[in-house]
C-alpha cells in the first residue's frame, strides 16, 4: 500500500460507494470490517475504489441491475482483482513504477500525541468503570501505559516514521484483543456471531475460505471494542 494512504482509507472508500449508490447510507459494521480486511491486506486505495466500480458495472450487466448494491461484500472480487492487476502492471514496468513516492506526514505531532492523550484516558476511563481488578481492565491499564511511553518518540525524531508507529499501536491492540475474547462472556461471543452470520448470510458464496476467516476476526475485534466501550488504537481511526 502507498505510504500514508491508509490514513484517510476508509473515508474516501466510504464516500466512493456513497457515490456510486447513490445514497448516503450509514455503512454497516460488516462493511466496516471489510474494509479493514483490504487495510490490513495492504490493498492500495486506488485499487479498491477501480474494484468498487468494477462491481457496480458488472451489477449493472446483469439481471440484479434493478436493485442497488447494499454491502461492499458484493466487491469484494472485484477489488481483489484490480489489486492484483496493479502488482502485475508495476511488475512490468520495472523498478521505477514500483517506488512509492515520499509524502508529507498527514498529521502533525500535536494531533498525534492528541490521538495518544484521549486513547490513553479512555483505556483508563473503562478500567475503572469496569473495575480495576478485572482480568481485561488490567490489559486496558497497561495498554494505556504503552500509549504513553510511545509520546517520547514522537519527539525524538527529526522525520517521523509513521509506519513503525503504527505498528507499535497495532501490537498494543492485538494483544487488548487476546485480553477482551478471553474476558467476554460466552453469551457475548455467541451474540457477535450470530450478528455476524446473519450479515454474512447473502455474500458466503462470493467469498473464500479465507476471506470470511480474516473477515470474521475483524468484525469479532470491531465489536468487541464496541461492547466494552473500548477506543481503537490504530492511526486509521485517527481521522
Amino acid at each position: 500500500m502507498s505510504t500514508f494512504n491508509y490514513f484517510n482509507y476508509f473515508t474516501e472508500i466510504e464516500e466512493h460507494f456513497w457515490r456510486k449508490r447513490g445514497a448516503h447510507l450509514l455503512v454497516s459494521p460488516l462493511d466496516w470490517a471489510i474494509v479493514e480486511t483490504w487495510q490490513k491486506a495492504g490493498v492500495p486505495l486506488d485499487a479498491v475504489l477501480r474494484g468498487i466500480d468494477a462491481a457496480f458495472e458488472s451489477h449493472q450487466r446483469s439481471r440484479r441491475a434493478g436493485r442497488p448494491l447494499k454491502s461492499l461484500a458484493y466487491c469484494v472480487d472485484a477489488v481483489l482483482e484490480a489489486a492484483e492487476q496493479k502488482v502485475e502492471s508495476a511488475a512490468g514496468s520495472g523498478p521505477a513504477a514500483a517506488r512509492v513516492a515520499v509524502k508529507q506526514c498527514p498529521f502533525s505531532r500535536d494531533e498525534l500525541h492528541a490521538f495518544l492523550a484521549r486513547n490513553s484516558a479512555k483505556l483508563d476511563k473503562a478500567a475503572l468503570r469496569h473495575g480495576a481488578d478485572s482480568g481485561w481492565a488490567r490489559h486496558a491499564q497497561r495498554a494505556s501505559q504503552s500509549l504513553a511511553e510511545l509520546h517520547p518518540l514522537l519527539d525524538s525524531a527529526l522525520n517521523l516514521d509513521l509506519e513503525d508507529l503504527e505498528r507499535r499501536l497495532s501490537v498494543i491492540e492485538e494483544r487488548l484483543t487476546a485480553a477482551l475474547t478471553s474476558a467476554a462472556t460466552e453469551e457475548t461471543l455467541l451474540t457477535i456471531r450470530r450478528e455476524l452470520d446473519v450479515q454474512l448470510a447473502p455474500y458466503r458464496r462470493r467469498m473464500s475460505a479465507a476471506q470470511l476467516a480474516q473477515l470474521e476476526r475483524q468484525y469479532i475485534q470491531k465489536r468487541l471494542f464496541e461492547t466494552f466501550d473500548l477506543p481503537r488504537l490504530s492511526l486509521f481511526y485517527l481521522t
